[in-house]
C-alpha cells in the first residue's frame, strides 16, 4: 500500500471517531488547510476501494468508513505494517524526470535508482511509463547493457514534455503556489523540486502585465501554460540548453512575437538571464496556439474556419436529428476553440484532454458524430481523440441549454475550458432544476468578483482561498457530485431564502433585462440598416493594381462620411493583408476588411475588375481575384454586431449559389441576398414564435 503520513493519519482519525470528525475539524486537528483535507480524502477513496470499504458522510457532514467489520479490521491491519511516505508516485516520476532531462545523456540505473531512494524493480516500472509518456514528444528512451539508460532528444522536444508533465499532473498545485506567493508567503526551496520561486513569480506578473496591456484574456489552463513554458525557458537556458534552429519565425503571427518579445525582454531585465530570439520563437507557438476565455474577441474573418464549422454543425444536426444550424453560441465558441486547437496539431504540440475516456464513455454517439464530421471536413488534418472531446463538449452544452429555470444563483470556476465550462454550467441546470442561473468564472475573474451575487460555488479544481466555501466536483458532474449539490442546497435552505428576501424588488431586474434587449434590437436595427444603406456594387478598371481599387473604395466612404482619416484606414487594410492571403479559395473573390476608430457604421461593398489581379489567398497560394470584397467595421463591436459581420463572411461561400451572387455585378441580387440571411437571423434570433 502506498500512502502518506497525513494520510494514515486521517484514516486512523475517521476510525477511532467515526461520524463524528468533519473536513473543518480534520484541518484544525492536522493543522493543515480544509484544501488539502479534501485532496486528501480523494486519495483515500481509492485506497478504501481496495478493501471493499467506502467513505461516507453523515448528515451532519461527520465523516465515516462503511463496510464489513473483517474489511475495516483488514485495513487497520495493514496500515500498522505499512511505513507511508510523503512522496507520491507521480512526484518521484518527476524528479526522474527532470534527471533525465537534464544530466546525461546515459545513466546506470542503480545510480538512478540510489539518487530516487527506489528499487531498481520501481525505478524501471516507471522508466516504462516515461518511455510511452515521451514517445508522444519524438524523445527515444532507451535501455542496453552495459550502456544504462540513455535519453535522445531535441531540446524543443524536451521542453514541450517536461512542461506537460507539469501541467498534467501538478496544474492544480502551481495554481495554489502562484497565488501564495501572490499573497506575499515567501519559499525557500524550488516549487515542485523545479521552479526557482522567483522566477514563477517574475514570470507570472510579467505575463500577467503584458496581457492586460493588450487586453488579451487566456482561458485559466493555457495561461498557467504559458508561464510554465517561459520559466522553464528560462531556467534551461540558463543551463546551457539552447534551442537548433527548427521552430517556425514570427513571420505570420508578428503580434504574437512582438509581444513575447517584450515579455522576454522584461523578464532579461529583471532576472538578468539570457534569451535568445529562438527562445522568443518556440515560446510565441505557444502562445499561438493558447485558447482566448471570450469567444467575443474571435474576428470575423476567419471566413475558411467558419464555413467548416458550420458544416460540422449541420452534419451533426442531421446525425442526431436536432437542428443546431442557428446557434450562433456553439458556432462562435468553436470558432473561438479550433482556431488555436488545429494551430497546435499542426505544430505537433500537445492536446492532452483528461476527461476523454468519460466523454466517449457519457456520449458515445456525439462523440461518433462529430469524430466522422471532423475527418470528412478537415481531410488535411487528423484529430485525435482528445481533440474530439473537447468540439464534443462545445455540442454537449448546445444541446443541454433550453431547460426550466427557478431561483437559485450557481458560480462555476472552471479552468478546463470554453466548452467544460458550458457543459457542466448546462448539466447543473438540467440536474439540478432549483438552480437558475449558473455562471461561468476563471480563477483570475473569480477572485475579484462579489461572492454575495451567488447562493452556491461550484469548481472543477481546488481554488486556493481558504475563506470560501465550494463544492468540489468532476467537470462532467457524475451523480455523486449532484448529490454533494442537492445536500449542500438542503442543508442551507434557511440561508438562500434569507439571502433571497434581503435582495432589492426583482422589478429593477425586469427593467434592466428589458433595457438590455432594447439595446440589442437597436444593435441589430442599426447594424442591417448601415450594411443595407451602404451597400455598393462598383466597376472597376484595376490595371493589374488592386491596392489602386482599395484607395478609391475607401475615399468614397470618406466622401459619403461613413468614415475618417482614410489614410490611416488603407494602412490597416494594408497590414492586414500582409498578416496573411485574403483571397477565398476556389473562388475569384478576396475579402479586405478591418477594424479601425476612424470608421463610424459597419460597411460592406463589392467591387468588379475588369481585369483580374494576382493576390495571396487564404490558403497561402497565389491566386486571381475578380471580385473585390470591401468590409469595414468600427473598432468597439457589440456582440450583435459581430454577428451580423459572421452571418456575411460565412454565407461569402456557404453553397455554389452564394459564391456565384457575391461574384456577379448585380447590385439588386446581392441585395437580395444580405436581406434574406437579414430576414433569417430576424426570425430565428429575435421574433419568438
Amino acid at each position: 500500500m502506498f500512502i502518506t503520513s497525513r494520510e494514515k493519519s486521517i484514516i486512523e482519525l475517521i476510525v477511532k471517531t467515526s461520524g463524528k470528525h468533519t473536513v473543518y475539524s480534520l484541518s484544525a486537528f492536522l493543522n493543515v488547510s480544509g484544501r488539502t483535507v479534501q485532496r486528501n480524502l480523494k486519495s483515500i477513496e481509492s485506497i478504501l476501494k481496495q478493501y471493499h470499504l467506502e467513505l461516507k458522510r453523515t448528515a451532519n457532514e461527520g465523516l465515516f468508513i462503511d463496510g464489513k467489520n473483517e474489511h475495516i479490521y483488514r485495513l487497520i491491519q495493514n496500515l500498522a505494517d505499512v511505513s507511508p511516505t510523503d512522496e507520491t508516485p507521480e512526484e518521484r516520476k518527476l524528479n526522474l524526470l527532470i534527471i533525465l532531462l537534464h544530466e546525461g545523456p546515459s545513466f546506470k540505473k542503480q545510480v538512478l535508482a540510489r539518487q530516487l531512494g527506489i528499487s531498481v524493480t520501481t525505478l524501471s516500472s516507471y522508466l516504462d511509463e516515461l518511455a510511452d509518456w515521451l514517445q508522444k514528444y519524438g524523445i527515444t528512451l532507451t535501455r542496453k547493457r552495459g550502456v544504462g539508460v540513455e535519453l535522445m532528444a531535441e531540446e524543443a522536444d524536451k521542453r514541450h514534455a517536461l512542461a506537460s508533465f507539469f501541467l498534467v499532473h501538478f496544474y492544480e498545485d502551481i495554481i495554489e503556489t502562484l497565488y501564495g506567493m501572490q499573497e506575499g508567503h515567501h519559499l525557500d526551496e524550488p516549487v515542485l523540486g523545479y521552479f526557482k520561486p522567483d522566477y514563477l513569480l517574475a514570470v507570472d506578473q510579467v505575463v500577467n502585465h503584458h496581457l492586460a496591456d493588450e487586453q488579451i484574456t487566456l482561458t485559466d489552463s493555457d495561461y498557467i501554460g504559458l508561464v510554465v513554458h517561459i520559466c522553464l525557458t528560462v531556467q534551461r537556458t540558463e543551463k546551457g540548453f539552447g534551442l537548433q534552429q527548427r521552430e517556425p519565425s514570427e513571420e505570420g503571427a508578428p503580434r504574437e512575437f512582438q509581444l513575447m518579445d517584450m515579455i522576454c525582454g522584461e523578464l532579461k531585465q529583471r532576472l538578468s538571464v539570457s534569451i535568445n530570439d529562438l527562445d522568443v520563437q518556440f515560446l510565441t507557438v505557444i502562445l499561438k496556439g493558447s485558447k482566448v476565455q471570450d469567444p467575443e474577441v474571435v474576428y470575423y474573418d476567419s471566413i475558411l474556419l467558419g464555413h467548416l464549422i458550420k458544416n460540422i454543425i449541420k452534419d451533426v444536426s442531421a446525425d442526431l436529428h436536432v437542428d443546431l444550424s442557428d446557434d450562433f453560441s456553439l458556432f462562435q465558441g468553436l470558432l473561438a476553440h479550433m482556431g488555436p486547437s488545429i494551430f497546435r496539431l499542426q505544430q505537433e504540440l500537445d492536446l492532452f484532454n483528461p476527461l476523454t475516456d468519460e466523454i466517449k464513455k457519457k456520449y458515445p454517439v456525439l462523440f461518433l458524430a462529430v469524430k466522422k464530421s471532423l475527418e470528412m471536413e478537415f481531410r488535411d488534418i487528423s484529430f485525435p481523440d482528445d481533440e474530439v472531446a473537447f468540439i464534443v463538449l462545445h455540442f454537449g452544452s448546445a444541446m443541454l441549454m433550453n431547460e426550466e429555470k427557478v431561483n437559485v444563483q450557481a458560480v462555476v470556476v472552471c479552468p478546463t475550458g470554453i466548452g467544460t465550462s458550458k457543459m457542466l454550467a448546462s448539466r447543473i441546470q438540467r440536474e439540478l432544476s432549483m438552480i437558475n442561473k449558473v455562471e461561468i468564472l476563471s480563477i483570475k475573474d473569480f477572485q475579484t468578483a462579489d461572492l454575495e451575487e451567488y447562493d452556491i460555488v461550484i469548481s472543477t479544481v481546488r481554488l486556493p482561498f481558504t475563506e470560501v466555501e465550494y463544492i468540489l466536483v468532476s467537470p462532467l458532474l457524475s451523480e455523486k457530485d449532484i448529490g454533494f449539490i442537492q445536500s449542500y442546497l438542503q442543508n442551507n435552505v434557511e440561508k438562500l431564502t434569507r439571502k433571497k428576501y434581503l435582495k432589492p424588488s426583482q422589478k429593477s431586474d425586469g427593467k434592466a433585462e428589458v433595457r438590455m434587449l432594447l439595446q440589442e434590437i437597436k444593435d441589430v436595427h442599426s447594424s442591417m440598416e448601415a450594411i443595407l444603406t451602404n451597400f455598393r456594387v462598383y466597376r472597376k478598371q484595376s490595371a493589374g493594381n488592386h491596392v489602386r481599387i482599395l484607395i478609391e473604395m475607401v475615399e468614397q466612404a470618406y466622401r459619403d462620411g461613413l468614415l475618417q482619416q482614410p489614410r490611416v484606414v488603407l494602412d490597416q487594410l494594408l497590414e492586414r493583408e500582409k498578416k496573411g492571403g485574403l483571397g477565398i479559395p476556389n473562388t475569384n473573390m478576396g475579402l479586405f476588411h478591418c477594424r479601425d476608430h476612424n470608421v463610424n457604421k459597419l460597411i460592406f461593398q463589392v467591387a468588379h475588375l475588369d481585369e483580374p489581379c494576382k493576390i495571396k489567398g487564404m490558403d497561402g497560394a497565389e491566386m486571381e481575384m475578380k471580385s473585390l470584397l470591401l468590409m469595414l467595421a468600427p473598432e468597439e463591436l457589440s456582440r450583435r454586431e459581430q454577428e451580423i459581420l459572421s452571418l456575411i463572411s460565412t454565407s461569402l461561400i456557404e453553397d455554389h449559389r452564394s459564391m456565384m451572387i457575391y461574384s456577379s455585378t448585380n447590385e439588386a441580387i446581392i441585395l437580395k441576398k444580405l436581406e434574406e440571411i437579414f430576414l433569417d437571423y430576424l426570425q430565428t434570433n429575435l421574433i419568438k414564435e
